[in-house]
């Protein structure tokens, strides 16, 4: 072994931070996105919420004159109490008389209010509470419950019951299993059933059912008994569930001796009540999206822009950058220069961003110009490397731009990567995108008899006529993907 010291030459590619500020900048969505400058406003005190023609419309104002105009300004404040002493405090007195006589007369209403409620429920407490959110199924419940005379042990066990209820409003719990998980001694079974009987007439209607023909008929039960068809609806429900779920009409009328218009008549009730009653009050919360483009046509043209509200406006503090010349110690000069220079470079990878996300989506636009024109039968396929390539960026940029940025259009908000979409042959040797044919789907699904719906099979017939080659499968995935049910599923007789 000899010890030798040798000489390479090679070639590194990296990052610079400021690239990869860049870099995550530009896949961040905009509540992200602001929640970024949100922070880079707190930890830079170079950088301040605003506009840029802030400074604009004060362009001879130096960083001497706010203080100036602040001394002045608060000179004026002191002196004003001294000058006219007397106005201020006659409108303080008028406006405290006109008030008293209020604040007496709430009074009295909110002392009489909290009265009441300290003993029984009272329906102004009723009042009080329906204004309050309710944010799922149990919570529902509990309010009733507590408005119910339950004893100790009741109250007991409606709360175990209320525990075992899922979102749609099922028991999901066994009145055995309810009773061996409560554990009181000389509890019997039949307290637990009568309990469950109340709460299955709580508000709405049908909760705590345990299966789907409990559930509606605890719904019919709150009918009038002079209904129109109810003794054949119950009929159904209670012994023809099976036939009913298969949409076996013809066996349904077999059996049940009815005729087409009875037994649509006896169908219309029965699809009036709610197969899930726990979804009228456990609503989920809506998502709202802030669109980070608009496109819109004017003078013939789409033209896209940048949504303003997508994200705060921020740019350099000019007073602290100005304080940079005339730092008193080199420390202080270097923290300000150290934190303009990266002022700079968040406001530069911003701009970035945004040239970089119009750019693409102006690019997406041209080339999806038939879907904003007529719709989504006219989405054209479309990939990233399309877009790259017209753009000249990578595709994993492409990628970064569309993912969860979303586009305002015409006919509604979308994500950018909505607009990419496989290709499928076409009998004219072209390509319609896999977009377009779900549309088809959608279409013909919309547009077929309930009497008569048509099949995977008749759709891909039908599809061949417009010149487009998919297979059954092919159809069958979309429908599954466009939460369609197959033909048997959509037969109905109403």
């Amino acid at each position: 072994m000899k010890p030798s010291l040798q000489l390479r030459i090679g070639q590194q590619l990296t990052m610079t931070p400021q690239l990869q500020q860049a870099i995550r900048l530009l896949q961040l969505s905009s509540l992200e996105l602001q929640q970024e400058i949100q922070a880079a406003l707190d930890a830079n005190p170079l950088l301040e919420e605003g506009l840029d023609d802030d400074f604009d419309e004060a362009p001879g104002q130096s960083a001497d004159e706010p203080a100036e105009e602040h001394e002045a300004a608060s000179q004026d404040d002191f002196d004003e109490p001294q000058g006219e002493p007397d106005t201020s405090d006659v409108m303080e007195e008028r406006k405290l008389d006109e008030e008293l006589p209020m604040d007496a007369s709430w009074d009295e209403v909110y002392s009489a209010s909290t009265g009441a409620s300290s003993g029984a429920v009272s329906v102004d407490d009723d009042s009080l509470y329906q204004g309050e959110t309710v944010d799922d199924i149990q919570q529902h419940l509990l309010w009733q419950m507590r408005l119910t005379p339950f004893s100790d042990t009741d109250q007991a066990i409606a709360v175990a019951i209320i525990d075992a209820i899922d979102p749609d409003g099922y028991l999901r719990q066994s009145c055995e299993e309810i009773l061996e998980s409560l554990a009181i001694e000389d509890l019997e079974l039949d307290e637990v059933q009568a309990v469950l009987k109340r709460i299955q007439h709580f508000d709405p209607i049908g909760v705590a059912a345990r299966d789907l023909k409990e559930c509606l008929l605890i719904q019919l039960a709150q009918f009038a008994a002079q209904t129109p068809w109810l003794t054949e609806a119950r009929i159904l429900i209670t012994e023809h569930i099976d036939l009913l779920g298969n949409r076996d009409y013809r066996t349904l009328m077999r059996v049940t001796k009815l005729k087409e218009d009875e037994l649509r008549e006896a169908l219309r009730l029965i699809q009036g009540l709610n197969p899930r009653p726990g979804s009228v009050v456990s609503s989920e919360e809506p998502q709202y999206v802030i669109p980070d483009l608009s496109v819109n046509k004017k003078s013939g043209r789409w033209v896209v822009e940048l949504n303003p509200d997508a994200m705060p406006r921020v740019k350099i503090n000019q007073q602290y950058a100005a304080m940079s010349r005339h730092a008193r110690n080199p420390s202080d000069s270097q923290f300000i220069r150290s934190h303009l220079q990266e002022a700079k470079w968040f406001l530069k990878s911003l701009e970035s961003r945004n040239e970089t996300l119009l750019k693409v989506a102006r690019c997406i636009v041209q080339f999806q110009q038939g879907f904003f024109e007529y719709g989504e039968e006219y989405m054209k396929p479309m990939v990233l490397n399309d877009i790259a390539e017209a753009v000249d960026m990578h595709e994993s940029t492409i990628s970064r731009v569309t993912t969860q940025k979303y586009l305002h259009t015409p006919r509604g908000i979308f994500e950018l990567k909505y607009f990419f979409s496989s290709h499928v042959a076409t009998d004219d040797g072209g390509e319609c995108s896999s977009t377009a044919i779900r549309a088809f789907i959608k279409k013909l699904v919309a547009e077929e008899s309930t009497v008569k719906p048509l099949s995977d099979s008749k759709m891909v017939e039908l599809l061949a006529e417009q010149g487009i080659q998919v297979a059954r499968r092919t159809i069958a995935k979309y429908r599954e993907a466009l939460n369609i049910p197959p033909s048997n599923q959509r037969k109905s007789l109403l």
